[in-house]
């Protein structure tokens, strides 16, 4: 991404989107956050170490300390919102929250009524399963009952319909043709019911390696499948479309956040290793 500095001034757009657009009022978002000093943001409530609740039922993660720099940088507080994730990717948010960090892919679909202002880091995708199958190897896994989150990367590519339109992200291909997919409302689903044991619901499941790791340090017992990642997948802010002065605003953040460090470092502390690029 582009490093670029602060933004001082901000030019509010005039205008309306249509209903069949969305509801979205150009130029006005960043105009709102600094009235309010509070900004808006959708994210997930049980996707670690992305975004958790902690012991003291507050959200902690990866995503959440990255939106919380983000407001900080634009002088607010951040106010988070836990809506279902196909709800944050469908668009036209009619003002119900500002900007979603929650480690979104931009693809070509979601971009039709999302705008990404800037993709903030990179994450394997894997496949997993019990430890009793340990061993297994990805053509191992032909035939088998896979199970992912549905609307997301993972649902697409073990259909067979990925498409990732980010630069500097290594292709990919599709090595397994699953005998059954199931989907679950969460990431964590798959891994509740592959836990209880290799073939009783799942014989694996696709998701993000890091949370896959921090599954299995959470005493799952589950295995990483032997072999090279599935694919690479970008991870971007996302914001309802039509608000060009927000979008810029926040790509010059983020930016600032990649030069002077804090996106790496924030990365080892949730990740153990720098995702901010493809290793």
């Amino acid at each position: 991404m582009t490093s670029l500095t602060r933004l001082f001034t901000v030019v509010a757009l005039a205008g309306v989107f249509t209903a069949g657009a969305g509801v979205a009022w150009a130029g006005t978002t960043l105009d709102r956050i600094t009235s309010t000093k509070v900004m808006k943001v959708a994210t997930a409530a049980n996707w670690p170490p992305q975004s958790f609740l902690g012991p003291d039922n507050a959200l902690q993660g990866f995503d959440i300390d990255v939106a919380t720099e983000i407001g900080k940088r634009l002088g607010s507080k951040v106010a988070f919102v836990t809506p279902e994730y196909g709800i944050i990717t469908a668009g036209h948010w009619s003002n119900r929250w500002d900007i979603s960090v929650g480690s979104m892919t931009p693809t070509r679909e979601r971009g039709r009524v999302l705008d990404f202002p800037a993709v903030y880091y990179y994450t394997p995708y894997v496949f997993a399963v019990h430890k009793a199958a340990a061993g297994t190897k990805t053509a191992d896994l032909n035939g088998k009952i896979i199970g992912v989150e549905a609307g997301t990367t993972s649902e697409d590519y073990i259909n067979r319909r990925l498409t990732i339109d980010a630069a500097d992200v290594p292709s990919f291909t599709y090595d397994v043709e699953p005998g059954e997919v199931k989907t679950y409302g969460d990431s964590m689903g798959p891994l509740d019911d592959l836990r209880m044991g290799n073939g009783v619901r799942l014989n694996a499941t696709l998701s993000a390696l890091p949370t896959i790791t921090a599954a299995i340090k959470n005493g799952y017992p589950i295995v990483q499948v032997e072999g090279k990642p599935a694919y690479y997948e970008p991870l971007a802010i996302a914001v309802d479309k039509g608000d060009d002065a927000f979008n810029a605003a926040l790509t010059k953040v983020v930016g600032e956040m990649k030069a002077d460090g804090t996106l790496k470092q924030l990365s080892e502390k949730w990740y153990g290793a720098d995702l901010t690029q493809v290793q």
